[in-house]
């Protein structure tokens, strides 16, 4: 295996770089700090970005990243990576969302517990020679409620640790159901009873368009007056001109951030002139023992992704268990195969790419492999490479819609069909899994057959009359081509034949146009599988 090149672009723990050094075939180079345009000129060299919170992958970065196959962010934040690009290019970008988890979960509850009990303006009186017991009567935290927007792992971690403090948790997440809620103790309710309820809200979303400004006026009209709120998440998601209000008017007690719209800060943000307003620099995941943590996982998930193709905590990739992966593989070349046999039949304009899933194939998941078969399609049309991370963007600049659907089985206990539907016509394609997990066609465009989808493959239509399958096999064995398989699909009313034939080595455009001329041969493809 030939070496691959890894640059880390942000400081990295020792104990990440270890990981790195001491991979096989891997060359490692460290260049924290470097600006946008020194990362570009270099960016080009390189198999694999690792970077943390500092390093802006912007789309003129991945313009230059001819070679780069993996962007690998130590931390669970990637809103400095312009994903859409990377996902173009189909460079697969990684983050370690557990990583820190704890380290934040625990940052965000000292903030809520300084904030109620307001430790730091009292250690700032005492230091200031001052004893000013009254003046920093604080609240308890025990048997309030907490609201908790976003309940991925941070958000469950803080949920538990407050009810540890006998806590009552509700909670907003897009993507849990009610009944997974209650299981972990928590409320699940809509934004605006959670504003209304909440005597503590923290934020544990991640900044997307539909969270940018959420926390606005309107959020803090809703509020009560003595709520305080704590934001270690990702900056943007309070408005904070709106929070700097909010509190000169008496609309919420106060507030604790970690995160800001623009790090650092600046020093004249009026947020700083604040007394019932706490500030830290981004220091969620600032614990030695988290930093090493991040390290070692995201050196080891690069690692991992470019000498064995192991794809873990990837944003733009589904999220599968490997044993759930292992059990998928044998679907995604079958899907793979489908896509590119129906990619190089007679041309239909094509404005859709249907992926049906029967079975076990629908069972563990049709996305990955409907983006299989999307891939499997585009590699035939496009003059870049393509593969099942980039294949939806290409698809929906060209036009092409991709419809994912599951079905109960039918005639086969699990199989893939692909089904692309254009202006000039339709073609569909059936495979199943074989009895050793190669990819078998057993239909094609309503001809039933049983044929393998590897290799070079001659696929003829013509009458069903003697002597057409002795002639094919005469012009390709005088010309030294040896069929190792042969499938034959008929449809009866029609007398129209398909047939499909393995060949083991390239066929020539003029061995193609001979089968052409054979007598009831209506034509003929090459395809390449």
């Amino acid at each position: 295996m030939s070496n691959v090149r890894v640059l880390v672009s942000d400081k990295l723990s020792e104990a990440g770089l270890d990981v790195l050094r001491e991979a096989p075939d891997v060359e490692l180079e460290f260049r924290p700090g470097m600006s946008e345009d020194e990362l570009c000129s270099v960016i080009g060299d390189f198999d694999a970005l690792i970077i943390r919170s500092g390093t802006q992958v912007t789309p003129r970065v991945i313009e230059a990243a001819d070679k780069l196959r993996v962007i690998g962010r130590a931390g669970i934040g990637v809103d400095n990576v312009d994903i859409p690009a990377a996902s173009r290019r189909g460079i697969v970008v990684m983050n370690t969302p557990t990583g820190n988890s704890v380290t934040t979960a625990e940052h965000a509850l000292a903030l809520l517990a300084s904030l109620a009990r307001k430790i730091p303006q009292a250690v700032g009186s005492m230091r200031s020679g001052k004893w000013q017991k009254s003046k920093f009567q604080g609240r308890e935290i025990a048997y309030k409620t907490l609201g908790i927007i976003g309940l991925g792992n941070i958000g469950r971690i803080v949920a538990d640790r407050a009810q540890g403090l006998k806590m009552k948790v509700i909670g907003v997440d897009p993507v849990m159901s009610s009944d997974r809620a209650a299981e972990l103790g928590i409320e699940l309710v809509e934004l605006d009873e959670l504003l209304e309820r909440a005597d503590f809200l923290t934020i544990h979303a991640p900044l997307t368009p539909e969270t940018k400004s959420m926390i606005s006026d309107a959020a803090f009209d809703k509020m009560k007056d003595d709520a305080l709120i704590v934001n270690a998440a990702r900056g943007g998601i309070v408005d904070e001109e709106a929070l700097v209000r909010a509190i000169q008017e008496g609309k919420i007690a106060g507030a604790a951030l970690d995160v800001f719209g623009e790090e650092p800060i600046d020093p004249d943000h009026p947020l700083l002139g604040l007394d019932n307003v706490l500030c830290t620099p981004h220091l969620g995941a600032s614990t030695s023992e988290a930093q090493e943590r991040v390290a070692v996982e995201i050196a080891e998930q690069a690692v991992g992704y470019l000498q064995l193709g192991i794809v873990k905590n990837a944003v733009n990739v589904p999220a599968l268990p490997p044993e759930i992966a292992e059990r998928l593989e044998p679907y995604l070349e079958v899907a793979k195969g489908l896509g590119s046999l129906v990619g190089q039949l007679d041309p239909v304009d094509v404005r859709e790419l249907r992926v049906t899933c029967t079975g076990e194939a629908g069972e563990l998941g049709v996305t990955p492999i409907a983006r299989a078969a999307l891939a499997g399609f585009l590699e035939h049309h496009l003059e870049e490479p393509v593969n099942p991370i980039s294949a939806p963007y290409e698809a929906q600049e060209r036009g092409i819609r991709l419809a994912e659907v599951k079905e109960a089985s039918d005639v086969y206990a699990s199989s893939v069909r692909v089904t692309v539907t254009g202006e000039k016509g339709t073609h569909s394609a059936t495979g199943i899994p074989g009895r050793n997990g190669e990819p078998r066609l057993v239909a094609l465009d309503g001809y039933e057959l049983d044929a393998v989808l590897e290799g070079s493959v001659i696929m003829m239509r013509n009458l069903d009359r003697p002597g057409v399958i002795g002639s094919v096999g005469t012009l390709l064995g005088n010309r030294g081509i040896n069929v190792s398989r042969m499938q034959v699909g008929l449809d009866e009313e029609s007398g129209q034949a398909l047939a499909l034939y393995n060949v083991d080595s390239a066929v020539e455009d003029d061995a193609l146009d001979e089968l052409r001329q054979i007598a009831n041969v209506s034509s003929v493809h090459n395809l390449r599988l």
